[in-house]
């Protein structure tokens, strides 16, 4: 279901949104275009199996070693408002917002390197790869000394996402863990995803974007998954990278030969 529901977002995309001039480019040439562009695609690939290796390999030594973690001092801050939110739960909302979570966000997330290099744009490619990289140096040590466990596990609330797909979280806990929470990476990513979207200067991708960007949000508090606090770290979290990716930018830029 979920590689049919990204080959069907990815014809959708390709139709609407990739501009028609690229339409027909043989592949030989996005080919050529990704070998000129694989510094900044290793650099994502790398943080990806790095992030692997930490949800499946550091993360448990580092869990038991924090045990129980820091869960208690989140709940003192917020209390439970985000576990109330279930209260408003509705099939149609819940399937909406699980779409948006497990099927839209993930497919933008390939979709937006994959566009880069179809159309040639260095820059989006190096600010995506970049504001990933320091996302992720800054987020790490959160993850593996400071676990947060989700809302709806601390809570034994039913899991909106089973609801909708039956089992997913067997494959969704391959990608996270239950305490890798603080920051929200969802939030992080969404943003610098939207940020670099808007360097393309595709009006109907800019626009798409900032209802992703919006509805992941959204999405994260209603089904119960991150605390507001998460989210709020991941605001800050994405735009110190953003920041820092664009400083890198532009130093590299300024020794680049004439």
């Amino acid at each position: 279901m979920l590689a049919l529901s990204q080959l069907f977002l990815f014809i959708i995309f390709s139709i609407v949104i990739l501009p028609r001039e690229f339409h027909r480019q043989p592949i030989q040439q996005t080919l050529l275009n990704g070998y000129q562009l694989r510094f900044p695609l290793l650099l994502i690939i790398g943080v990806v199996l790095v992030h692997l290796i930490e949800v499946n390999i550091l993360d448990p030594i580092t869990t038991a070693l924090s045990h129980p973690g820091f869960t208690h001092m989140v709940i003192t801050v917020e209390q439970d408002i985000v576990a109330g939110l279930s209260s408003f739960w509705t099939p149609a909302t819940i399937i909406f917002f699980v779409f948006i979570y497990i099927i839209l966000y993930p497919f933008i997330l390939w979709y937006t390197p994959l566009y880069s290099i179809i159309t040639n744009q260095k820059h989006v490619l190096q600010t995506l790869a970049f504001s990933l990289f320091f996302l992720y140096l800054i987020a790490l040590p959160f993850y593996l000394f400071f676990p947060v466990n989700n809302v709806y596990t601390h809570y034994d609330l039913p899991s909106a996402l089973n609801t909708v797909i039956p089992q997913i979280e067997t494959f969704f806990y391959t990608t996270t863990t239950q305490n890798n929470c603080f920051p929200s990476l969802h939030t992080a990513m969404s943003i610098i995803i939207t940020r670099t979207i808007f360097l393309t200067e595709n009006k109907r991708f800019q626009y798409l974007s900032i209802f992703m960007m919006v509805t992941v949000i959204i999405s994260v508090l209603y089904l119960s998954i991150h605390w507001i606090l998460d989210v709020i770290g991941g605001i800050i979290v994405s735009l110190l990278a953003l920041y820092i990716s664009k400083k890198t930018i532009n130093r590299m830029k300024q020794h680049e030969p004439i």
